[in-house]
């Protein structure tokens, strides 16, 4: 069944996040502080995983660098677009309509927690990558271990930022939905320099929301401002002096 990656990925996210809200009940607010930094720290060491993986590349002389302009130039340019656009305001929107319509507004936390669920769960390259897969084959073995993944991450993350990072399920299902119906169209373009370079800025990316986690209120990236960057890295593995 194509879309079933996605189904169930979405249906991960909620289980989790159902479990992090009943460990969230029984843990301090001390205690939900030092996890959400724990969290923090957790998805920035992901995402640098991610990030050295496609930017350090080792040759007979050594160790060598590759991706440097294709980034500046997508994380420039998409941050212009998203700052445009500002997705970051219409994510912050939607999150205070959950807010209201969830009857969650005595819940401080409430849009945070979305925000930065949202954002860990759909940028990279698995959720691309997994959908384009099931949307072409009906082979969703790539979300099926994204949803393992997210299952644990939304645990942690509930349960010290509350029930608004249940609602990461809405995006997930829009963004990898659409990509498994638009699959065919997509993936084209899609060849190993693109997912190279989606994998490598969406890396990036995913380090800012670790930044945010870390702060913990005292300054935030606006990371989904910059979620233009990934098309615009895509669009760079065309582009011979880019790569």
């Amino acid at each position: 069944m194509i879309g079933l990656g996605t189904i169930i990925n979405s249906g991960a996210i909620i289980l989790g996040g159902i479990v992090g809200l009943v460990f969230g009940k029984i843990i301090s607010e001390r205690f939900q502080k030092i996890v959400t930094v724990a969290m923090g720290l957790s998805v920035f060491a992901m995402s640098v995983s991610g990030f050295v993986s496609k930017m350090l590349v080792i040759t007979d002389d050594g160790v060598e660098t590759a991706g440097t302009f294709m980034m500046i130039f997508s994380l420039v340019l998409g941050a212009i677009a998203g700052e445009a656009i500002d997705l970051d305001r219409r994510l912050e929107t939607f999150g205070k309509w959950l807010k209201r319509k969830t009857g969650s507004s005595k819940d401080a936390g409430f849009v945070d927690g979305f925000m930065n669920a949202s954002l860990t769960v759909c940028i990279g390259a698995m959720a691309v990558i997994g959908a384009l897969t099931d949307g072409l084959s009906g082979d969703y073995s790539i979300l099926l271990t994204k949803s393992v993944l997210d299952f644990v991450i939304i645990i942690v993350m509930t349960s010290s930022m509350g029930k608004g990072c249940i609602f990461s399920a809405i995006p997930v299902a829009v963004l990898q939905g659409t990509v498994t119906l638009g699959a065919r169209l997509i993936s084209p373009i899609m060849n190993t320099a693109a997912t190279n370079d989606l994998s490598l800025v969406g890396s990036v990316l995913i380090m800012c929301v670790g930044v945010n986690l870390i702060a913990d209120g005292k300054f935030r990236i606006k990371v989904a401002n910059l979620l233009p960057a990934i098309v615009f890295a895509v669009a760079a593995a065309y582009i011979p002096f880019l790569n």
